[in-house]
């Protein structure tokens, strides 16, 4: 049991990457004041968490019911990470494309950082596969669900201190990190894509 929760742990710290959140949080929230910031760091958190949430609960009965295999959602969400990961690398530090779309605070908050950032394409396909109904038990589920939840806390947390951390790389750091984030992302999204295929084909 305690060897599953680590792995939930680490699958989901690795696919919703709250590391790699720091520069996205960093460019979107530039022109902010220092309260802004804290309100789009916790609004980020929490629709990010009740994305992942609902996909806990219905991902499973909305991909069966609609007859869409496991494989292929995976292909696409590594298909959709890896355009993401593609601005980030060519993209500016600021990308010109996301600001001119987030006029408010609360877009902000949803578009990028919540969703692709934290609720990523991985993230909610993790977060469907470790709940899959016929495979773990209710308990399992919600041990799981506490996993991906701390996760989501640690992103929070880092975009708070993200400000102090700014101190030290400046823009040129956060543009260098950023692209840095979007090659190991682009490789990330690379291997989804071709587990997906590998999975689908039976290979």
């Amino acid at each position: 049991m305690i060897n599953d929760l680590l792995t939930a742990f680490v699958t989901f710290f690795t696919v919703i990457d709250p590391i790699g959140t720091i520069p996205v949080f960093i460019a979107v929230t530039s022109p902010c004041k220092e309260s802004e910031r804290k309100e789009i760091a916790l609004k980020a958190a929490f629709v990010a968490a009740g994305v992942l949430l609902f996909f806990i609960v219905v991902g499973e009965l909305i991909l069966n019911a609609i007859d869409i295999p496991l494989p292929t959602f995976q292909i696409a969400g590594g298909i959709v990470l890896f355009l993401f990961a593609l601005t980030m690398i060519f993209g500016e530090s600021k990308p010109e494309e996301e600001l001119a779309q987030v006029k408010r605070n609360s877009d902000k908050a949803i578009f990028p950082l919540a969703m692709p950032s934290l609720a990523s394409p991985g993230a909610i396909l993790a977060a469907i596969l470790l709940t899959e109904n016929s495979q773990h038990s209710i308990v399992e589920q919600s041990l799981t669900t506490l996993m991906m939840l701390s996760v989501v806390l640690i992103a929070w947390i880092l975009m708070v201190m993200s400000t102090w951390i700014f101190k030290y790389i400046g823009n040129s750091g956060a543009a260098i990190i950023s692209r840095i984030m979007g090659l190991i992302l682009s490789s990330v999204a690379v291997a989804n894509i071709l587990e997906g295929v590998k999975i689908y084909f039976n290979l």
